[in-house]
């Protein structure tokens, strides 16, 4: 179809166009309804052009602008450019059409009236200074009119004495950039945006690769990154978090660009026009989509406790852990240590040795008040001091019914007080049900109903875990602790069957963690019953009647085996898939004669299943064997795939099952540490010889704080909501906020459960504060009904509460997608 209009100077002359642009009269162009049906006729004597036009008549229209400061015959990229756009504009649904113009004449920005007849420019030019200031300032006007504007490659590169085109570009490329093409990996990391829903996670391809003077994350918004260890990025190197394609609302209008684009095979792939595809219908409003789900600005966190009054823990206890209820409520606990000017008895010829309280808050958000709900006398308020004086026992963990805003019911883990035997130095830990008052926010300590009960050493610290989760199915999950030393081991594996006091060992995780008859070091499954009771759901990895050669046994309450210490868990009732995290040992690195260092664990788990603590950690890596009689000489490396129980402290089966690999593992070198192996599969445990598998990752002091698998429901009322853009995404953090990990993560469904690595991560350190005024030691995080994120900040001291143990939340604030549905060219959709 011809059309008169603007003059194609790829073929024809160039006519200069002046006139003044104004944002008013850009504006009556670009928002009065369906554009392209109102445009303008031609000027006389305007050259004819070709214009792309989809059958029909006319539609939206997008310009193309190529034109460069740069001399010589005009890049190839423009050509190739020009007609892939034309061919997005032809295909597709009808309502997804559109009409395409190009010139490389700027005097284009300087006339108003034309300008506004287009739904969204395109920058496909060489760079350099293109624009005079009147031109600059007609493009200006255009997107604050509500104009479109899409970036192509070295479009970064244009104009670059001018600020306001930085803000719309968002970064400008590094000089030292490399120059060659190079096959890389995209991570699509938005899965709902027009331009990448179609893409697939993990994109191969090739093309130049920028390096960004600033790095634009937290100041637009992202929709993929790429991977830097697939490919050389020079010394410019923007590291893990490298953006590659983003979209903003900028000025008024709508910017979308991408460093992809640098070569002309580019624009004969699928793919890439598909992304192309979805930033012109983006930014000519033709569809909507939202730009503001990771810039941190959006996003506000505030205290919502106060801090105690002196002497008194009335608005938070020692923190430990949080749940949200259906109608909003926030019921947190604290562990049992006490305000630091109260006495911790460490003397065990006292009758009140460790004897603290587990207090249970309420936080309402209707009153923005906190109601200290109840107490559990605990054993837990020891702390400080070398391993025979500190304890981790106490309020661990709490869950509320599936039927809570029925019947109140509340299970709690814990180490009640009564119970301990200071002879033995052995305690009871259990789950137990207790009523709330709904209406008084109270406990009704009477109301105690115990569901589960085993026994755990209390005479060395640590590792009792104590999360709780739901899944879809009634079944409750119920994290515990190896109750096994730090000690003793020279921080690798735990597995020193010396020392034990009156018997019971307490340095050899074998006897907890790697025992198929006990409790400790497990995620557990269980059904409760609502007489109080429990029956064990099928798929558990073990029926509790299992024996072997030396007439060992099982509990049918294990689902999962071979973890540390699991304070942290989390079910996705959308999928039913658990989502763990552990602490790893205290050696600060690999050994060749033990094995690997402390590796913090976070893993994906969608069956039951062995995790390999204490014989083996990360993908795989096993630890050195000892035993009696001399447990300071190593013996052989322990097999993964067969790993045997041979402590002289077990009295389950010898035979384990296999161990699964997890999917995230971090030292205090970095992520997911790997070494090459030797012929048997044994890890060098060279320092010089790790390559980390996980970049975005690294720790220190270290401690894994498991989070949320985050699910947007678009039917919640209130404000705060994260978006949808978070849906899916899974939240991994660390009790330390330094170098550690506060990241969301994606997983691949097909290999996540047999652990795989994740295929993208982006921080959320920028969201959520850091520092000592901000979240500094995070101990719990989960999301409210109403879609804010709830999180404890356990304070700034061990074993107490301080004026820095805190309730936070953290809401959203930057609206929803754009263009609002009125003013999208074809209609709503």
């Amino acid at each position: 179809m011809y059309l008169r209009g603007l003059s194609d100077t790829r073929t024809r002359g160039r006519r200069p166009w002046a006139a003044a642009v104004t944002a008013s009269a850009l504006a009556a162009g670009l928002l009065s309804g369906p554009v392209a049906h109102a445009r303008p006729a031609p000027e006389p004597g305007l050259t004819t052009m070709s214009i792309t036009s989809p059958p029909g008549g006319s539609g939206p229209r997008v310009l193309v602008f190529h034109g460069s400061a740069a001399a010589g015959e005009e890049s190839p990229l423009v050509d190739a450019g020009i007609e892939a756009i034309e061919r997005i504009g032809l295909s597709g649904p009808a309502a997804e059409r559109f009409e395409v113009a190009a010139t490389d004449d700027a005097a284009v920005f300087t006339d108003g009236a034309r300008l506004s007849g287009f739904n969204a420019v395109v920058f496909l030019t060489g760079g350099g200074d293109v624009l005079d200031p009147e031109q600059e300032a007609g493009l200006e006007a255009y997107m604050e009119a509500g104009g479109g504007f899409v970036g192509i490659h070295d479009a970064a590169r244009a104009e670059p004495y001018s600020d306001w085109f930085t803000g719309l570009i968002g970064a400008r490329p590094a000089a030292s950039s490399p120059a060659s093409v190079q096959r890389a990996t995209v991570e699509v990391g938005d899965r709902r945006h027009p331009t990448t829903k179609d893409l697939p996670v993990q994109w191969k391809r090739p093309d130049k690769w920028f390096n960004w003077v600033k790095n634009p994350s937290g100041a637009v918004h992202t929709v993929a990154r790429v991977r830097e260890s697939t490919y050389q990025p020079g010394a410019s190197a923007n590291g893990w978090d490298h953006p590659v394609s983003w979209c903003r609302d900028y000025d008024g209008g709508r910017s979308f660009y991408t460093g992809m684009g640098g070569t002309v095979s580019a624009y004969d792939e699928t793919d890439f026009r598909t992304h192309l595809r979805g930033a012109l219908l983006w930014t000519s409003r033709l569809t909507r989509a939202d730009c503001t789900a990771t810039i941190d600005a959006n996003y506000t966190a505030e205290r919502l406790t106060r801090p105690n009054q002196p002497g008194r823990n009335d608005q938070i206890g020692e923190p430990h852990g949080l749940v949200t209820a259906p109608d909003g409520r926030v019921l947190y606990i604290g562990r049992g240590g006490a305000d630091s000017s109260q006495p911790v008895v460490t003397d065990w010829n006292d009758p009140d040795v460790g004897k603290g309280k587990g207090e249970i808050h309420v936080y309402d958000p209707r009153t923005k008040e906190v109601t200290l709900a109840g107490a559990l006398t605990v054993f837990g308020n020891k702390g400080g001091g070398d391993e025979l004086t500190k304890v981790e026992e106490g309020l661990l963990g709490i869950e509320l019914d599936p039927a809570f805003q029925r019947n109140g019911w509340v299970y709690l883990h814990y180490t009640p007080h009564e119970r301990i035997n200071r002879d033995t130095r052995t305690a009871e830990r259990r789950v137990s049900r207790f009523t709330l008052d709904l209406a008084t926010n109270k406990l009704d300590p009477g109301s105690e109903k115990v569901l589960l009960a085993w026994p755990v050493q209390i005479h060395s610290c640590c590792h009792a875990g104590g999360g709780m989760a739901w899944d879809s199915k009634g079944n409750l999950y119920i994290a515990t602790g190896d109750n096994n030393s730090s000690g003793f081991s020279a921080g690798y594996s735990g597995n020193n069957p010396q020392p034990t006091y009156k018997g019971v060992s307490f340095a050899d995780a074998r006897r907890t963690a790697g025992n198929t008859n006990n409790l400790n070091g497990k995620i557990l499954r269980i059904h409760p019953e609502p007489d109080g009771t429990y029956t064990l759901p099928a798929g558990n990895l073990f029926t509790g009647k299992e024996t072997d050669e030396g007439g060992g046994k099982t509990r049918g309450e294990i689902y999962v085996m071979g973890v540390r210490n699991p304070a942290r868990i989390f079910v996705d009732r959308k999928t039913d898939v658990l989502y763990a995290g552990w602490v790893g040992p205290d050696a600060s690195a690999p050994s060749t004669t033990w094995g690997p260092a402390k590796y913090d664990t976070f893993a994906v788990i969608t069956e039951a299943g062995n995790r390999g603590w204490p014989y083996c950690m990360g993908n795989g890596q096993p630890y050195r064997d000892r035993n009696l009689p001399d447990p300071s000489k190593p013996l052989g490396w322990y097999d993964c795939d067969h790993p045997k129980n041979e402590s002289p402290h077990n009295d389950g089966l010898v035979n384990l099952p296999p161990v699964t690999g997890n999917n995230i593992w971090y030292s205090p070198q970095g992520g997911a540490p790997d070494f090459p192996r030797d012929a048997d599969g044994v890890p060098s445990y060279r320092n010089e010889d790790a390559r980390y598998l996980l970049p975005w990752l690294k720790g220190g002091g270290q401690a894994a704080m498991n989070g949320p698998v985050y699910r947007y429901d678009p039917a919640a009322t209130g404000s705060g909501q994260w978006p949808a853009y978070w849906d899916g995404k899974w939240f991994v953090g660390d009790f330390y906020d330094a170098d550690q990990p506060r990241h969301a993560v994606l997983t691949d469904p097909k290999n996540h459960g047999s652990g795989g690595l994740p295929i993208h991560a982006e921080t959320l350190k920028r969201i959520i504060p850091v520092g000592n005024d901000g979240i500094k030691n995070l101990m719990d995080w989960k999301f409210g009904p109403d879609g804010a994120l709830y999180l404890l900040d356990y304070g700034r001291g061990f074993f107490t509460s301080d004026a820095r143990s805190a309730l936070w939340r953290v809401t959203y604030t930057g609206g929803g997608p754009t263009p609002a549905a009125d003013q999208l060219a074809r209609g709503a959709r």
